[in-house]
């Protein structure tokens, strides 16, 4: 049955009865403490997959001996070879695979249905490992992608996508998507594209001028609403509907040149493909050869404004008035890096586009029957709420469970015990898999 908490209780699983910082312990700035040291014995594989269409990815696959369920962690570019949470479910059971995708520390070019094939990958070989569950995780990120790639791997064949989001033929029904046994979804995006589309910053004026600025939209105007932090703004019903929809415009003039930059391509591969192409001479050959496939990049600015960010009344959680990589909201949105900074056509509308991105983890959780925990961190001011709550509400399956854990996006929380948010994550996902996938169930290799 369906399953909501408010709030969810301390584990107690770890060794600790007490979450509080003992006394003496000594400070750290990130995952620093003893608590995510790796237990003894655990092995660490190196693992280097090839998907179906030929990329490359890798992975660290984590596990003691004997365990009949891995926890699978990816993100399209960033690195969960060592996610945070690998140490505490090692110790309790668990095998776990910190996936790097084709991608890794770049999704300039990023397009989300190739990366079905590398997860895709992952579960092939650790059903080959002899795994008799394999549980996706997909944290930040990685939750709309774990989520676009269980939808895509429940739709049959012949019903997937055919194409690209700017067009371009990568069929999955040519793929082995084989399922994975469950989905957790960890503080994640509804997809990067919502994300990247609800913090376009709708003021910019001149695409090629990163200090353009139209102060009738510019949500740090304090004529808009604006105000110091950590004062929450408050902007008007009617500024918000103004700023919202210039977003929209925004996105769709960007879109716009993605898509004639694609068409430029395709028309000039398509004039490579003619029977008399060969027999032109070099010059134009080459001059048609550069047309379709050389990348006029896009450089998107100011990509981190979203009014949510300063006034609280907005989604409300516990977060506080942050930027999303600097303190101050107006530095980071005004500085780089964004969320996006420079992309190709083909990755913007596959990836930050939130017209043009296939992805979406409401929608594609309509598809997912097997068994769904989502996790929001109630500090978050990078996910909010709705996001959360919105995959547990729109996921097919009758197992599905929500949970609300104190901790900003990476479980960290500014009073008591600093780390306390990640415990009780790790915590909180354990005492999900133990009824529903055993930690000892293991097979022999096919």
């Amino acid at each position: 049955m369906p399953q909501f908490i408010g709030r969810h209780t301390i584990f107690h699983g770890f060794g600790r009865e007490s979450h509080e910082t003992p006394p003496g312990a000594r400070p750290f700035t990130w995952w620093g403490s003893d608590r995510f040291r790796l237990p003894e014995a655990t092995g660490q594989t190196n693992v280097r997959l090839q998907a179906e269409d030929g990329a490359h990815s890798s992975g660290i696959l984590y596990r003691r001996g004997g365990e009949g369920t891995v926890i699978v962690f990816n993100h399209p570019r960033a690195d969960f070879s060592s996610h945070y949470l690998t140490p505490f479910l090692v110790e309790a059971g668990y095998a776990v695979y910190g996936g790097q995708t084709r991608y890794l520390g770049n999704d300039v070019n990023c397009e989300h249905e190739c990366l079905c094939a590398d997860l895709a990958a992952q579960v092939r070989y650790l059903r080959g490992e002899g795994f008799a569950n394999v549980v996706l995780c997909g944290n930040s990120g990685g939750g709309p992608l774990s989520t676009f790639y269980m939808a895509q791997a429940n739709t049959p064949p012949g019903e997937r996508l055919t194409h690209t989001a700017a067009g371009n033929p990568y069929d999955l029904n040519e793929l082995d998507l084989p399922p994975a046994d469950g989905l957790i979804n960890l503080a994640g995006a509804l997809s990067e594209g919502a994300l990247g589309l609800a913090n376009l910053d709708p003021s910019v004026i001149d695409e090629g001028d990163p200090l353009s600025c139209d102060p009738e939209l510019d949500m740090f105007n304090p004529a808009n609403g604006y105000r110091r932090p950590p004062e929450s703004s408050s902007y008007s019903p009617e500024f918000l509907a103004r700023y919202r929809a210039a977003q929209v415009a925004r996105c769709r003039r960007i879109d716009a040149k993605a898509l004639q930059e694609v068409e430029r391509k395709r028309r000039h591969r398509a004039m490579m493909a003619e029977p008399g192409f060969a027999e032109l001479p070099l010059d134009e050959q080459n001059a048609i050869t550069r047309m379709a496939v050389a990348c006029n990049t896009l450089a998107i600015y100011r990509t981190m404004a979203d009014p949510a960010l300063t006034d609280l009344s907005i989604h409300p959680n516990k977060r506080a008035i942050l930027g999303l990589m600097q303190p101050d909201p107006q530095v980071a949105n005004w500085s780089i890096p964004g969320f996006v900074q420079m992309m190709t056509a083909e990755g913007w509308l596959s990836t930050w586009s939130g017209l043009s991105t296939q992805v979406d983890m409401h929608r594609d959780a309509g598809k997912v029957t097997q068994p769904v925990l989502s996790v929001t961190f109630s500090a978050d001011v990078t996910i909010l709420p709705f996001v959360g709550k919105g995959l547990y509400d729109n996921a097919a399956s009758a197992d599905r469970t929500y949970i609300e854990i104190e901790g900003d996006h990476f479980g960290f929380r500014e009073e008591g015990d600093r780390e306390g948010g990640i415990i009780d994550a790790a915590g909180a996902i354990v005492e999900w898999l133990a009824p529903r996938f055993s930690a000892a169930e293991h097979r022999e290799k096919p």
